[in-house]
């Protein structure tokens, strides 16, 4: 089945870097340095990155993130409760911006 996201692309990532390679080698610097070991392991930035790639539904850093996941020992099932956490905290984000409807509707009622 053909989508709009191709697999190959994001193999191609680093060619967003040829018509500003200032900002290109800042934002690589950067993410980089994010991703380095700190107070939190690679490991667990690789879970993180997999749950707010799925909240965000990149289809290229669901990938990514999965890869680096394994990489790091993280098993299926420590990803799917990773993906848990995500849609949960995203389901709640979402019934919580309730609460303007219900400022909004208050403030509009006859």
């Amino acid at each position: 089945m053909e989508t709009y996201y191709n697999k190959e692309d994001l193999g191609k990532f680093g060619t967003m870097g040829e018509n500003a390679p200032e900002l290109w080698e800042k934002f690589m610097a950067y993410y980089g340095e994010v991703f380095e070991e700190g107070e939190l392991t690679a490991r667990e930035k690789a879970l993180i990155g997999l749950a707010v790639a799925t909240a965000v539904q990149c289809p290229y850093c669901i990938d990514s993130y999965t890869q680096s996941c394994l990489e790091h020992g993280v098993n299926q099932e420590q990803m799917v409760e990773a993906i848990h956490v995500s849609a949960a905290i995203k389901g709640g984000a979402t019934l919580v911006h309730g609460v303007q409807m219900k400022n909004v509707a208050k403030g509009l009622e006859l």
